[in-house]
């Protein structure tokens, strides 16, 4: 009898002419109709989230260096569906394996986002589904659906939410209550979460065009203003191993990377543009100025414990020689590892995880305290006469031999993982070496500047030892 009448609540809960819940958690159902969504979603750190090696990794070992208390902590993030659907549960997350997973499972999926009901917590993935046959997305008056019923929701309205569905995963806090990564929580205290000024996380992470939204023989689906939303999500992370739309996701990284941050000198009060960010001065102080440009969130964010971005500078004669050098990290080392021993001067951009003992923190699990002292902060007010309206960050060195500098190069360079972490889950049997040498160095367009002894002080430096551009 049981039986009989959860079947018919079953029939009940599916609209006759509309998929099956089942089916709409597919996201090759979703394919039909959303070519282009979802080309761009395959390739993208979401479609790739159950996949990634590391995250595989890290579980694995986590799982066994807790003792099984780690249970569905990194998975709830990673394979949300797969801990909803009851398929990964705390008894048996140490086996997670992703090619045991239906695809309906496996990631950060269609459903999972678009069948959101509410917003329970601002960290550790406080969505809420529905579990229904509605289909939710931040176009009004949405067009009706063969496949599904449709919602406007303003949860997912890009010019108007606030960005709670993004932050809701993106801010991480352990049960300890440390705050390992604060994506949201940065964006609420910056300009861009402002009623007059707002950017939420999909007006840069997922750019609007205009465009249509679904496209099937059949349906009657109209362009719409702003409508069609990009599915790569692009920020620094990107796949490891072999994995479909890798060009186009590299190409994603780079172009939301390049205007973020750069080497700039402060912004004039009048005019738009602004030196360079080097400037030599009596007696030998070097200075090189770090800044964000329109972030709405520190640099690096997200696990930026695991990030590590830092400076590299380099002074020279007339003949090329070398007066002065700091940050040339040799492929496949860390930069901590030379600023704990050949380059103390070394500027680094990352949180300092530290484990109970005060010791350097490798994974998150371990983590007692995090010093964020060392991020750059995203901007948190449009007014110059503001204190907070200048946020950069400045490197100084004190260079003896500075008579003999006729040109300085600086640049940053930012890695999404320290090898030494990659190198200990190798170590530890949980991850394949091969992972290791396809992790890429990345640079910004605007993250690099040259000084010149000859027009040092000239154009928009003047009156300054900067230089011009």
């Amino acid at each position: 009898m049981r039986l009989w009448i959860a079947g018919l609540l079953a029939l009940a809960a599916c609209s006759d002419d509309k998929y099956s819940v089942e089916r709409l958690q597919d996201p090759n159902t979703c394919l039909d109709c959303h070519a282009q969504h979802y080309k761009e979603w395959s390739g993208s750190m979401h479609a790739y989230a159950a996949d990634d090696p590391v995250f595989i990794a890290m579980n694995r070992r986590g799982q066994r260096e807790t003792g099984g208390e780690l249970g569905t902590f990194c998975i709830n993030c990673h394979a949300p569906m797969a801990v909803l659907n009851g398929t990964i549960t705390a008894d048996n997350a140490a086996d997670f394996d992703p090619n045991k997973l239906s695809p309906a499972e496996r990631g950060i999926t269609c459903y999972f986002c678009h069948n959101v009901e509410k917003v329970t917590k601002d960290h550790n993935n406080g969505l809420v589904l529905a579990m229904d046959q509605t289909m939710r997305g931040g176009v009004k008056n949405p067009v009706d659906s063969p496949a599904h019923d449709s919602a406007y929701d303003p949860l997912m309205k890009g010019t108007v939410n606030n960005s709670e569905m993004c932050g809701s995963c993106h801010d991480i806090v352990l049960p300890n209550g440390v705050a390992i990564e604060r994506t949201f929580k940065e964006w609420k205290q910056g300009v861009f979460s402002k009623p007059d000024s707002k950017l939420t996380c999909s007006s840069c992470h997922m750019k609007p065009t205009d465009g249509v939204i679904a496209d099937r023989e059949g349906l009657s689906v109209v362009s719409r203003p702003l409508g069609f939303h990009e599915h790569t999500f692009p920020a620094i992370d990107q796949a490891l191993t072999p994995w479909p739309e890798m060009e186009a996701q590299a190409k994603g990284i780079q172009e939301i990377l390049d205007p973020s941050v750069g080497i700039i000198g402060p912004k004039p009060r009048t005019g738009t543009r602004s030196p360079g960010g080097i400037c030599l001065d009596q007696p030998g102080i070097l200075t090189v100025r770090i800044d964000s440009l329109n972030l709405g969130h520190s640099f690096p964010s997200g696990s930026a414990f695991d990030r590590r971005v830092w400076l590299e500078v380099t002074a020279y004669r007339a003949d090329d020689s070398i007066v002065f050098q700091s940050g040339k990290v040799p492929a496949g080392t860390d930069p901590d590892e030379l600023l704990a021993t050949t380059d103390p001067r070394l500027f680094g951009l990352w949180d300092r995880a530290t484990k109970s003992d005060g010791t350097p923190a490798h994974f998150f699990w371990e983590i007692a305290a995090v010093d964020s002292s060392k991020l750059l902060t995203g901007s948190v007010t449009f007014d110059q006469n503001d204190p907070a309206f200048d946020h950069s960050m400045t490197a100084r060195y004190n260079v003896p031999s500075f008579t003999e500098i006729e040109r300085i190069e600086a640049q940053l360079f930012i890695r999404p993982l320290p090898y030494k972490t990659l190198h200990s889950l190798v170590q530890s049997g949980d991850l394949d070496p091969a992972v290791i040498p396809r992790m890429k160095t990345l640079t910004s367009e605007f993250a690099k500047s040259t000084w010149l002894k000859s027009t040092a002080g000239t154009g928009l430096a003047a009156g300054t030892n900067c230089n011009p551009e």
